[in-house]
C-alpha cells in the first residue's frame, strides 16, 4: 500500500494534528474530532455547522473560517461524524443567533445531525437545518435515500456564510442556504477507483479503459460504465446531464473539481470543454472555479457543479473569505 501515512487507525488523528500545525487560526480539537475558528463565537452572528466522513477534503474542515463555516466535525473515512462532535461545534459556535447544520444528503450524516439537533436544542441552542442533495447521477444509491450531496455544498457553505458574517438572522441564513441547494446540480465522473487506508485496495472494480459515468463521492455506482472518453466526450455527457435538470435563466457558478488525483493540467482542459458546452447551450458563467474541493481520497476523476445566481447570491459569493481551501478578498 504506497500512501503517506503511519498505520490506517490514525490516519484521521494524524491529518488534524497537522492541520493545527499548520493553521493556528484555527482551534482543532484531534480528540473530539471538531475544526472551530478561532475566534468563535461571534457576538450576534450565525454559526455555521457542517462535517462528514474524512476523505474528501478541503471539505468540510477546510471550509472553516471568516465568511464560510464557524466549524467543522470529520468523521472516519466515509463515515458519518457522531451526535457529539456536531453537539460540541454546535456549543462552541453558538452565539445566541443560532446555529444552522449543513448536511450532506446521506444516510448516517442525515441521522446524526437530527440527533445532534435534539439534543442541542435542549440545551437552548436554537438550531436550523439545510439538507444538500444536488447530485443528479442517480436518485438513490448505496449511501442515501434521494439524491446525494456533492459539490453544491460548497456553494451553499460559502454563501450562506458570507450572509452569517453580515449579521443576517438564522432564518434568512437557512432561507438562503435551501435557495442555493434548489439552484444547484452536479454530476462526476471517475477514471479510478479510489483507495482507503483500512482497506488498502480499491474500493470498487474499474477495470482499465473504462470510466463511471455519474460517480458518487464514495465510488458509489454511477448512471453506466463506458469505454474511455475524451475530455470534450465527457464534459458534452456531464454538462448535458446537469442541464437536462437544470434551467439557468441567470449567470451560473462554476466548478470544475477533481476527485483527488487528476492533475490540475487536465482539469484545466476540461475546463475548457465544460465552458464550450455551456456557451454553445446558451449558458452565462459569473465565475469559474478548478481545482480539488470536494475529492474522494486518491481517485482520478472530475465532477460539474453549476449554481443559478441572481444578484444577491452573486454578491455573497463574492464577498471576502479566509479559509485554508477557499480564500479571497482578504
Amino acid at each position: 500500500m504506497r500512501m503517506l501515512i503511519n498505520v490506517a487507525e490514525t490516519v484521521v488523528a494524524d491529518a488534524l494534528r497537522g492541520m493545527a500545525a499548520a493553521h493556528p487560526e484555527l482551534t482543532v480539537d484531534v480528540d473530539n474530532r471538531v475544526i472551530v475558528r478561532r475566534d468563535a463565537p461571534v457576538a450576534g452572528r450565525v454559526g455555521l455547522v457542517s462535517g462528514g466522513g474524512s476523505g474528501h477534503e478541503p471539505l468540510h474542515g477546510g471550509f472553516v473560517g471568516p465568511g464560510m463555516l464557524s466549524a467543522a466535525c470529520p468523521g472516519e473515512i466515509f463515515t458519518s461524524p457522531v451526535p457529539d462532535q456536531m453537539l460540541r461545534a454546535a456549543a462552541a459556535v453558538d452565539s445566541g443567533a443560532g446555529v444552522l447544520f449543513i448536511v450532506k444528503n446521506y444516510t448516517g450524516d442525515v441521522l446524526n445531525f437530527d440527533m445532534a439537533a435534539e439534543l442541542a436544542e435542549e440545551e437552548g441552542i436554537r438550531i436550523a437545518k439545510v439538507l444538500v442533495n444536488d447530485d443528479v447521477a442517480v436518485t438513490d444509491s448505496l449511501y442515501t435515500a434521494g439524491r446525494r450531496g456533492t459539490g453544491a455544498t460548497l456553494y451553499v457553505e460559502k454563501i450562506a456564510g458570507a450572509a452569517a458574517e453580515e449579521g443576517a438572522p438564522l432564518e434568512r441564513v437557512e432561507a438562503l442556504a435551501r435557495q442555493v441547494n434548489e439552484n444547484s446540480r452536479s454530476f462526476g465522473v471517475a477514471l479510478s477507483a479510489c483507495t482507503t487506508p483500512a482497506k488498502g485496495s480499491p474500493t470498487f472494480d474499474l477495470p482499465p479503459g473504462e470510466l463511471e459515468l455519474g460517480v458518487g463521492i464514495h465510488g458509489e455506482p454511477g448512471r453506466e460504465r463506458r469505454a474511455m472518453m475524451t475530455s470534450r466526450e465527457i464534459a458534452d455527457f456531464s454538462v448535458d446531464a446537469v442541464l437536462e435538470d437544470l434551467d439557468p435563466r441567470n449567470p451560473v457558478l462554476v466548478m470544475v473539481n477533481g476527485m483527488g488525483a487528476t492533475p490540475l493540467l487536465e482539469l484545466y482542459g476540461f475546463n475548457a470543454e465544460v465552458q464550450r458546452v455551456l456557451t454553445e447551450r446558451g449558458v452565462v458563467v459569473a465565475h469559474t472555479l478548478v481545482g480539488n474541493y470536494v475529492t474522494s481520497l486518491d481517485m482520478a476523476g472530475a465532477s460539474v457543479t453549476l449554481c443559478q445566481v441572481d444578484e444577491e447570491l452573486l454578491r455573497l459569493w463574492n464577498a471576502p473569505v479566509k479559509t485554508p481551501g477557499l480564500r479571497w478578498g482578504v
